[in-house]
Protein backbone atom coordinates (compact mmCIF):
# COMPACT_ATOMS: atom_id res chain seq x y z
CA UNK A 1 0.00 0.00 0.00
CA UNK A 2 1.37 3.59 -0.51
CA UNK A 3 0.81 5.82 2.01
CA UNK A 4 1.30 9.10 0.11
CA UNK A 5 -1.26 11.78 0.25
CA UNK A 6 -2.80 12.95 -2.80
CA UNK A 7 -1.82 17.42 -3.14
CA UNK A 8 -4.29 18.82 -5.58
CA UNK A 9 -2.40 21.53 -5.87
CA UNK A 10 0.92 19.66 -6.71
CA UNK A 11 -1.09 17.61 -9.49
CA UNK A 12 -2.77 20.65 -10.89
CA UNK A 13 0.73 22.34 -11.13
CA UNK A 14 1.75 19.51 -13.21
CA UNK A 15 -0.43 20.73 -16.43
CA UNK A 16 -1.81 23.87 -18.26
CA UNK A 17 -4.16 22.40 -20.80
CA UNK A 18 -7.52 23.40 -20.15
CA UNK A 19 -10.75 20.65 -20.27
CA UNK A 20 -8.82 18.02 -20.66
CA UNK A 21 -9.22 16.25 -17.14
CA UNK A 22 -6.02 14.14 -15.63
CA UNK A 23 -6.70 11.13 -13.52
CA UNK A 24 -5.18 11.41 -10.01
CA UNK A 25 -6.43 8.66 -7.88
CA UNK A 26 -8.97 5.27 -8.59
CA UNK A 27 -11.86 4.12 -6.02
CA UNK A 28 -13.35 1.00 -7.25
CA UNK A 29 -14.33 1.74 -10.84
CA UNK A 30 -14.60 5.33 -10.35
CA UNK A 31 -11.50 7.69 -11.11
CA UNK A 32 -10.57 11.22 -9.16
CA UNK A 33 -9.67 13.87 -12.44
CA UNK A 34 -8.68 17.08 -11.94
CA UNK A 35 -9.20 19.56 -14.84
CA UNK A 36 -8.95 23.69 -15.42
CA UNK A 37 -11.26 25.41 -17.10
CA UNK A 38 -11.83 28.58 -18.69
CA UNK A 39 -14.55 29.52 -21.06
CA UNK A 40 -16.92 27.90 -22.95
CA UNK A 41 -17.28 23.75 -23.11
CA UNK A 42 -19.73 22.25 -24.95
CA UNK A 43 -23.70 21.02 -24.39
CA UNK A 44 -23.09 17.38 -23.68
CA UNK A 45 -24.82 14.24 -21.29
CA UNK A 46 -23.76 11.40 -20.27
CA UNK A 47 -26.48 8.48 -20.64
CA UNK A 48 -24.85 6.25 -17.83
CA UNK A 49 -23.88 8.63 -15.16
CA UNK A 50 -23.84 11.44 -13.02
CA UNK A 51 -21.07 13.57 -13.14
CA UNK A 52 -19.92 15.20 -10.26
CA UNK A 53 -18.41 18.76 -9.87
CA UNK A 54 -16.07 19.73 -6.71
CA UNK A 55 -14.77 23.81 -7.52
CA UNK A 56 -11.04 23.55 -6.32
CA UNK A 57 -10.11 27.23 -7.07
CA UNK A 58 -12.23 29.79 -8.76
CA UNK A 59 -15.67 29.73 -9.98
CA UNK A 60 -17.70 27.44 -11.85
CA UNK A 61 -21.14 27.94 -13.37
CA UNK A 62 -23.00 25.19 -15.12
CA UNK A 63 -25.57 26.03 -17.79
CA UNK A 64 -28.74 23.87 -18.83
CA UNK A 65 -31.70 24.23 -20.96
CA UNK A 66 -33.75 25.53 -17.98
CA UNK A 67 -31.48 27.20 -15.37
CA UNK A 68 -27.71 27.50 -14.33
CA UNK A 69 -26.11 26.53 -11.31
CA UNK A 70 -23.24 28.72 -9.96
CA UNK A 71 -20.28 27.34 -7.95
CA UNK A 72 -17.15 28.79 -6.16
CA UNK A 73 -13.99 27.13 -4.16
CA UNK A 74 -15.33 24.74 -1.54
CA UNK A 75 -18.66 23.88 -3.16
CA UNK A 76 -20.04 20.91 -5.70
CA UNK A 77 -22.86 19.89 -7.56
CA UNK A 78 -23.96 16.61 -9.57
CA UNK A 79 -25.17 16.59 -12.79
CA UNK A 80 -27.63 13.83 -12.67
CA UNK A 81 -27.19 11.33 -15.60
CA UNK A 82 -28.49 11.98 -19.15
CA UNK A 83 -28.86 15.78 -18.19
CA UNK A 84 -27.89 18.33 -20.90
CA UNK A 85 -25.57 20.66 -19.31
CA UNK A 86 -22.59 23.30 -20.20
CA UNK A 87 -19.85 23.94 -17.82
CA UNK A 88 -17.69 27.41 -18.44
CA UNK A 89 -16.10 29.73 -16.13
CA UNK A 90 -15.44 33.22 -16.69
CA UNK A 91 -11.66 33.00 -15.05
CA UNK A 92 -9.64 29.56 -15.05
CA UNK A 93 -10.94 27.82 -12.35
CA UNK A 94 -9.29 23.98 -10.97
CA UNK A 95 -12.14 21.49 -10.57
CA UNK A 96 -12.01 17.99 -9.39
CA UNK A 97 -14.46 15.27 -11.34
CA UNK A 98 -15.88 12.01 -9.87
CA UNK A 99 -17.37 9.45 -12.20
CA UNK A 100 -16.81 5.92 -13.28
CA UNK A 101 -13.80 4.99 -15.45
CA UNK A 102 -14.36 5.39 -19.15
CA UNK A 103 -16.13 8.53 -18.97
CA UNK A 104 -15.67 11.20 -21.70
CA UNK A 105 -15.47 14.33 -20.81
CA UNK A 106 -17.61 15.65 -23.80
CA UNK A 107 -20.22 12.61 -22.76
CA UNK A 108 -22.72 11.83 -25.97
CA UNK A 109 -20.82 13.70 -28.67
CA UNK A 110 -17.25 14.08 -29.96
CA UNK A 111 -15.85 17.88 -30.66
CA UNK A 112 -12.40 19.98 -30.36
CA UNK A 113 -12.68 19.59 -26.93
CA UNK A 114 -13.08 16.13 -26.18
CA UNK A 115 -9.95 15.25 -24.36
CA UNK A 116 -8.11 11.56 -24.41
CA UNK A 117 -9.37 9.63 -21.57
CA UNK A 118 -7.56 8.09 -18.76
CA UNK A 119 -4.64 9.94 -18.91
CA UNK A 120 -2.77 10.07 -15.41
CA UNK A 121 -0.09 12.47 -13.57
Amino acid sequence: MNFNSINFNEKLSKFDDLWSPKVIAEMNDYQFKTVKVQGDFVWHKHDETDEVFIVLEGELAIEFRDGKVELKAGEMFVVPKNTEHKPFAKTQASILLVEPKGVVNTGDIQSGQTAENDVWI
